[in-house]
């Protein structure tokens, strides 16, 4: 069976580099799933979680802050604002930023500062849901290469 190459980057580091049979990933426009022999496309992501699905069972999840999408000869690379894998996120931490978000947006100064707060309460709000999925599952990373 075919699959796709896998590449998610960021400006510091390379996230992820694997095999996947699909990805899921937040479009600009709404959810889009990418599987082999997919048309070349280029697309904007929003903040959101990207989900490779290996074989029926392993899902591997990886949280993106935004940035770009290309899919060209079974090959999806991704350009990320920042990238973290599900393993990699500290719940604590990701929880403080929702609480900081919401305090943010009670007190906004402008419609930027509230803008700017709705965003950073989105991006925390994914991180801690992604990351108590994977406690809840209690599953190991999935190691593949990277």
């Amino acid at each position: 069976m075919a699959t796709l190459r896998v590449e998610i980057v960021t400006a510091e580091r390379t996230v992820l580099e694997t095999e996947a049979d699909m990805v899921i990933a937040p479009g600009a426009e709404g959810q889009l799933g990418i599987l082999p022999r997919h048309a070349p496309l280029i697309t904007a992501l929003a903040p959101g979680a990207i989900r490779l699905k290996h074989g029926a069972a392993e899902e591997e999840t990886i949280v993106v802050s935004g940035g770009f999408l290309e899919v060209r000869n079974n090959r999806v690379i991704i350009l990320a604002d920042a990238a973290e894998r599900d393993d990699e996120i500290d719940i604590a931490r990701a929880e403080e930023a929702v609480t900081l978000a919401r305090e943010r947006i009670q007190s906004r100064a402008s419609a930027v500062d509230l803008e700017r707060a709705v965003q950073s309460l989105h991006r925390a709000q994914v991180r801690v849901k992604v990351a108590r999925r994977r406690r809840t599952a209690g599953a190991p990373p999935v190691s593949r290469g990277g």
